[in-house]
């Protein structure tokens, strides 16, 4: 079973359930040091969480429920917001209450241990897993293992400028992530380099194509219309055409030495296409990445 994923990863898997199904496979999974998955009941006014696992009841105290909260470090929205959604831990002990079986789960433990075993030794440009848990303005909170959060700044989302976070991704989604380091407090994460170059993109369309594209910015020289998150090209200024709508435009052209791809809007309605982000890279290492054509005299890159 694999243990340093996204919270939610593991929790219908059968090892998993095994594990939470009685009292010995709960001992069997402290003993072993087996992080498990379960989902979080409730949270008491002392912010315990009670987690629902069949074998017995299980409490999450407050201080095992994230790294640095007993520190003060990590606030207790952080708990809270946990209730109804599953939590990974480790078994850290099983006492009696009343006569009956009473588990005593760490988070804090799990976490831990996916950031010193896991996070830790990734190298620079690594591909990893990811869960979207939040959305602000600047950027884009993530799962990257075991409830560890982390954030994609918006312009570290896709080379395609967009105005919020929200317009590429949704809570919940399952997204990949590279991994670009850490600094002793926060791990940094990008996302661009997964969706394509230049011309990865751009071949997937042909002069003389009529093509759906999102409306992304309105300026004086023109509108921006991206055809795929890492592809936008550029149209002329019209007075009816706003950002956010859906175009239906023709391709002119495309010039892979300026990076260029002009438009002409045929029509534009309301309809917001599926989220969905095109990966042209799922796993390994990535130390340099060139977005730009060889033959384009502007050069786009990033080095890991």
């Amino acid at each position: 079973m694999r243990s340093y994923v996204p919270e939610g990863g593991i929790i219908n898997t059968e090892e998993n359930l095994g594990y939470l199904s009685s009292v010995q496979g709960l001992y069997e999974a402290k003993k072993r040091g087996v992080i498990l998955e379960a989902r979080a009941e409730s949270c008491s006014a002392l912010h315990d969480l009670a987690v629902n696992i069949p074998a017995c009841r299980a409490i999450m105290p407050r201080e095992e429920s994230a790294i640095g909260i007993a520190e003060g470090r990590t606030k207790d929205i952080a708990i809270i917001s946990r209730v109804g959604k599953p939590v990974a831990f480790t078994v850290k002990e099983i006492s009696e209450d009343g006569g009956e079986p009473l588990a005593i789960l760490s988070r804090t433990e799990a976490q831990k241990r996916c950031a010193e075993e896991y996070l830790m030794n990734l190298e620079p440009g690594s591909v990893i897993d990811a869960a979207v848990t939040h959305i602000e303005q600047f950027g884009c909170f993530v799962d990257i293992g075991c409830g560890i959060s982390s954030m994609i700044p918006i312009d570290a989302i896709s080379v395609s400028r967009i105005s919020h976070p929200a317009d590429r991704f949704t809570v919940g989604d399952k997204v990949k992530a590279i991994f670009k380091g850490y600094d002793g407090e926060k791990f940094y994460l990008s996302h661009k380099e997964l969706l394509g170059t230049w011309e990865e993109n751009a071949d997937r369309f042909r002069a003389g194509e009529t093509v759906r594209g999102i409306v992304r910015s309105i300026e004086p020289y023109g509108i921006f219309i991206e055809l795929a998150p890492n592809l936008a090209g550029l149209a002329e200024p019209r007075a009816d055409v706003f950002a956010g709508e859906t175009a239906s435009v023709y391709v002119k052209s495309i010039n892979p030495e300026k990076m260029k791809i002009k438009l002409i809007i045929v029509d534009t309605y309301d309809y917001a296409p599926e989220k969905k982000c095109e990966y042209f890279i799922t796993e390994g290492i990535i130390k340099r990445w060139r977005y730009s054509p060889q033959c384009c005299a502007k050069v786009i890159e990033s080095v890991f």
